[in-house]
């Protein structure tokens, strides 16, 4: 069996000391890396499916790969878990799970549970991510006490998963660093704060009436009663549901990313995306850093949300965009095989006649967003001194996260009486991160009289400023009177190529038109993140413009490592004169060719899955709702058992909504779910302490 493992990478390293360990599944011996969790040992040796469903045998794959759903359920060494977020140990015995797991039989027994020890502290931050690390650090710097739990190995939340340069303000929030760098660096800041203590491998489970807070930290359950509470757990990704949503192969864009940049796992040949948002258009891009063939990439909206600098990049590598469309389907035998698309009318229902089929072995959904707010709503209830940062306050980009983590700290701080205050430019800061994409404007004029110049495609207003920051003459600015402005050059140019370097947006190329007068021919330099061997010296290549149209033919003529930049690489293309100002990039894909696939029988709309977890169809839902007229999601719940699986509805109650929505019944008038302790399952063993803690 071929190992599905990426060997290089442009961007991340590959650490060719691992030591693995054997494991074997259903009987067949496999290899691990040491600490990889269940779920990726499985990916790496091309097995998607973990088992099937006790109701209807549909087999069961990976779906957030963040312990939220339980579709990776498998048998370890007897017992059924979570495979992403279970390790695998040397020797470890996995089973696919099929049906129901079988009890457990009769251990020895167990006089007493022990004494669960409290553990005090001023604040406690649930959530290590870019909120909670910003907020702990501010605290620590006065000295408050602080706990961070948070259920991942190491802190940095979703900065992990992220291999781009962010945008936002060079001083406030590290623009022009890649996320990972960004978590990395906050998290060594965290650990100059002795008084900071860091509990990794520890979800917190649920929040109780009397002040107290659950805990299962390293696998053993404790009690933590803090003065205050911060919560930044940050967001679950949202998701669809149409004909063939369930199968394998079919899942969210944060578990593709955890896969990918986080294990190093190639998990597909041929990936298609649902969702022209940032988080699409990136996921889409880490895919081709992977060497992953993006088949397209489809939107509802007439246009991408996303930032336009992400989506132009898109496109000049030759990723088609298909917006104004929808997945009408998606089809497999016991895995996903192909896709239909098709156009929607401005009411987004699929227009007939012009559906297209796609052949792709992975769908990513990548549809939004949504707090993560149990917690947070189960401490207000009871009472708790509670308060919220991140996107488990408002949905933005991590730059905004890591201010609003400063701000909460602030907040905290004044409450406990400190002289401090929130600085008037931190909530400008804040506003300017959080806001929408402004109006494309256009380029601003490019200099006619100059031999060495950049052209700077960034024609949207964006929050971001790094180009202005590092240009060694200053000769880039922002006019406007914040970040959201679009940067100009004026002035001259050294050619040191750090704007190029920098740019979030990889939306700078450099033009030299000294190369070779006398061919009149122009040096351009062009930011390039792509993997080895993608484009060589020596060879000609197809030119694109700002938007991805074909501008002509070049030769690539020079490859270099940014000397401060260390992980992108300028390219070096020779071209006439004429065009010099309008390439933009290289294209590494070109357009599809549609073929005419034999669709296999698949469900109607009615009989899409809505609960993955009890295996509840829209069809149940509706005819309930219209049968007994209920207005309340309980209701639905203890009926048909909708939300009364492992995931707890954190999959289906969104989803639940829009069926109550379809039916003309207004979202106020919804009673929603009873969130209760716990948020997560809490096996019963991590409540046995031993005699040393009893």
């Amino acid at each position: 069996m071929v190992e599905s493992r990426i060997k290089k990478h442009p961007i991340l390293s590959i650490d060719e000391t691992s030591k693995y360990v054997t494991f074997t599944f259903n009987g067949q011996e496999l290899k691990a890396k040491s600490g990889e969790m269940i779920s990726s040992a499985l990916f790496a040796h091309g097995i998607h499916i973990f088992g099937h469903h006790n109701k209807d045998d549909s087999p069961q794959g990976m779906f957030c790969a963040n312990g939220q759903c339980a579709q990776c359920l498998v048998i370890a060494d007897g017992i059924p878990v979570k495979s992403c977020i279970t390790p695998v140990a040397e020797g470890m015995k996995v089973k696919s799970l099929d049906g129901l797991p079988e009890l457990l039989k009769d251990d020895e027994v167990v006089k007493s549970g022990g004494n669960v020890p409290i553990v005090d502290t001023q604040v406690l931050i649930i959530g290590g991510g870019p909120a909670g690390m910003s907020a702990a650090i501010e605290l620590g710097k006065m000295g408050v006490q602080c706990i961070i739990c948070d259920d991942k190995q190491v802190l940095g939340g979703k900065l992990s998963l992220q291999t781009h340069n962010f945008f936002g303000s060079m001083r406030d929030c590290f623009a022009g660093t890649r996320g990972m760098d960004i978590g990395d660096n906050l998290s060594v800041l965290v650990e100059n704060e002795k008084i900071i203590d860091v509990w990794t491998n520890s979800p917190v489970a649920g929040v109780f009436a009397d002040g107290l807070i659950g805990v299962v930290k390293d696998g053993r359950y404790n009690l933590i009663k803090p003065e205050r509470t911060l919560v930044t757990t940050g967001a679950r990704e949202k998701t669809l549901a149409f004909p063939g949503c369930d199968l394998p192969g079919v899942y969210g864009a944060g578990a593709f990313q955890t896969l990918v940049n986080r294990d190093l796992i190639k998990p597909t040949d041929k990936l298609f995306i649902v969702g022209g948002g940032n988080v699409g258009l990136i996921g889409a891009y880490h895919a081709l850093q992977a060497g992953i063939d993006v088949i397209g990439i489809v939107e509802a909206l007439p246009q991408c949300g996303g930032y336009k600098v992400h989506l132009d990049k898109i496109k000049r590598l030759g990723i088609p965009i298909y917006t104004s469309h929808t997945v009408l389907r998606a089809e497999g035998n016991d895995h996903l095989e192909r896709i239909t698309i098709s156009k929607v009318d401005n009411k987004f229902r699929p227009i007939e006649e012009t559906e297209a089929v796609f052949e792709a072995d992975t769908l990513l959904i990548a549809v939004g967003l949504t707090p993560v707010d149990e917690l947070r709503k189960q401490a207000e209830k009871f009472g708790l001194k509670t308060y919220a940062a991140g996107d488990a306050d408002i949905i933005a980009e991590a730059s905004a996260a890591i201010i609003s983590g400063r701000m909460a700290a602030r907040e905290i701080l004044l409450d406990m009486g400190f002289e401090v205050e929130v600085p008037p430019e931190w909530e400008e800061m804040i506003d300017i991160l959080r806001s929408r994409p402004g109006p494309v404007k256009g380029l601003h004029p490019i200099p006619k009289d100059k031999e060495i110049y950049p052209v700077i495609r960034c024609t949207q207003e964006i929050p971001c400023n790094p180009c202005t920051e590092v240009c060694v003459l200053q000769s880039i600015k922002i006019k406007e009177p914040t970040i959201m402005g679009r940067p100009q050059f004026e002035g001259n140019c050294l050619g040191c190529t750090r704007c190029i370097s920098i740019c979030p947006g990889l939306a700078i190329t450099l033009v030299d038109k000294r190369y070779d007068d006398t061919k009149k021919t122009a040096r351009v330099v062009i930011p390039w993140e792509m993997p080895e061997g993608t484009i060589r010296i020596g060879e000609e290549v197809t030119t694109t413009g700002m938007e991805g149209e074909v501008i002509g033919k070049a030769k690539v003529i020079g490859k270099k490592k940014s000397k401060w930049q260390n992980r992108r690489v300028l390219v070096s293309i020779e071209i006439p004169f004429k065009d010099a100002n309008n390439v933009a990039g290289i294209r590494t894909k070109e357009p599809l060719v549609k073929k005419n696939v034999t669709a296999v029988k698949t469900a109607v709309n009615d009989d899409v899955i809505i609960c993955r977890c009890e295996r509840v169809t829209k069809k149940e839902i509706v005819d309930y709702i219209k049968k007994t007229g209920t207005k309340d999601i309980n209701a639905v719940k203890a009926a048909l058992r909708v939300g009364m699986g492992p995931c707890g509805g954190k999959t289906c109650t969104e989803l639940v909504m829009r069926i109550f929505r379809e039916l003309g019944i207004d979202l106020k008038d919804i009673e929603p779910p009873i969130d209760r302790p716990f948020t997560q399952e809490v096996p019963l063993k991590t409540f046995l302490r031993g005699d040393d803690t009893q």
